[in-house]
């Protein structure tokens, strides 16, 4: 079985954990998860929920270069799909829609942990986690802009009190004075 980001590389035997027996490139240091190993796995551990997921996706996490490369199952030799994972560095985790098995760049698998991905992986290829990732990515850059145009000091009072508006019973009424301040 050879890797999907440098195909003259046979992927070595190698694990992620006791129980996760996988692929890895020894060039790259890119793991192929095949799916029934990651489907024996996953029953062993906690599933989280996409309703669980971490309140921010913004990791320190260094790219692999090849993480822009399109890639083939090493097994069935499919195309692999894409999904869009973290916002502040953005990174692809790839599945192979025909045999269902994971390819990882290097470090991928680690972040995928700290977030508490890794039992969920499926569930990257969804619509609804798309959608929600589109959303998040959408939101920092609003979060972004409004420092870039307040300054870091007042964005950070506005974001406390937004906060504050949207935990208080009454915070609609707040929304509605400042709206009727800046436009009479």
């Amino acid at each position: 079985m050879r890797c999907p980001k440098n195909k003259k590389i046979e992927l070595l035997d190698d694990r992620l954990s006791v129980d996760l027996a996988v692929k890895r490139c020894p060039d790259c240091k890119g793991i192929w998860i095949p799916s029934n190993e990651y489907e024996v796995w996953q029953q062993r551990h906690v599933q989280d929920s996409l309703e669980q997921l971490p309140s921010t996706l913004n990791v320190d996490y260094v790219q692999s270069p090849l993480d822009a490369k399109a890639a083939f199952c090493p097994e069935c030799h499919r195309y692999l799909a894409r999904a869009k994972v973290a916002i502040k560095t953005p990174f692809y985790v790839e599945r192979c829609s025909q045999c269902g098995g994971i390819w990882c760049d290097h470090g991928e698998w680690d972040v995928l942990t700290q977030l508490g991905l890794n039992t969920i992986v499926q569930q990257l290829f969804t619509s609804e986690w798309q959608a929600r990732s589109k959303q998040r990515e959408q939101s920092e850059r609003e979060r972004q802009a409004t420092i870039d145009k307040l300054g870091q000091e007042l964005a950070d009072l506005v974001f406390e009190l937004a906060e504050r508006l949207e935990k208080h019973p009454n915070g609609d009424f707040g929304m509605a004075y400042l709206m009727r301040r800046f436009n009479p």
